[in-house]
């Protein structure tokens, strides 16, 4: 069939939805950062990452800042669970539980540690990002005061990060008996 003009009809394409691609592109962005770092990242590598066309990131989001800070509160909210998880699966024994989160976090996989690194080199030098950051260690503090006395609480926070780069950064082994006997005695008030 052909229309007024004799041509023929311009086939409509049917639009392509992908209602899930936003978050996509997030967890893609994290994925590079825990592969590339911050300062490897390119709206590119996410891209093929998410295996989505360039444009659909400068369509869904304003830049790489906003995809960075999206893509850093999925890593808080992730870690803030499983430091909630593996605590509240050791309620009846908080020291323990502040040693499986150390052991999470150095042991094997050290994904997520990279993941912290990366965020903590970052709101180091963009103070816009010490919100998340600040957001992040009172979520944590939070789940260890459901465990501990608060004034404790804080203190075993600063002290699983202090132990979790310690012992993902030394070139020793990792002196597990040491840490929780500091554990135990940090917890015991």
């Amino acid at each position: 069939m052909s229309n007024a003009a004799g041509a023929a009809p311009a086939v409509r394409r049917a639009r392509r939805t992908d209602p899930d691609r936003r978050n996509r592109i997030i967890d893609a962005a994290v994925d590079v950062i825990a592969d590339r770092g911050v300062a490897g990242t390119t709206v590119r590598l996410i891209a093929r990452a998410a295996d989505v066309p360039l444009g659909s990131l400068t369509y869904h989001f304003d830049g790489l800042d906003e995809l960075f800070l999206l893509a850093f509160e999925r890593v808080a909210e992730h870690g803030s669970e499983t430091f909630a998880g593996i605590l509240a699966g050791h309620a009846d024994d908080p020291a323990e539980g502040v040693a499986r989160i150390i052991e999470n976090l150095v042991a094997g996989d050290t994904r997520e540690l990279v993941l912290m690194v990366e965020l903590y080199s970052l709101a180091l030098r963009r103070p816009e990002y010490r919100v998340l950051t600040q957001r992040w260690m009172d979520t944590s503090r939070t789940s260890l005061a459901e465990h501990l006395p608060a004034d404790i609480a804080a203190f075993v926070d600063v002290f699983i990060e202090g132990a979790t780069l310690h012992a993902a950064l030394s070139t020793e082994p990792y002196d597990v008996t040491g840490m929780r006997a500091a554990i135990r005695r940090l917890t015991a008030g």
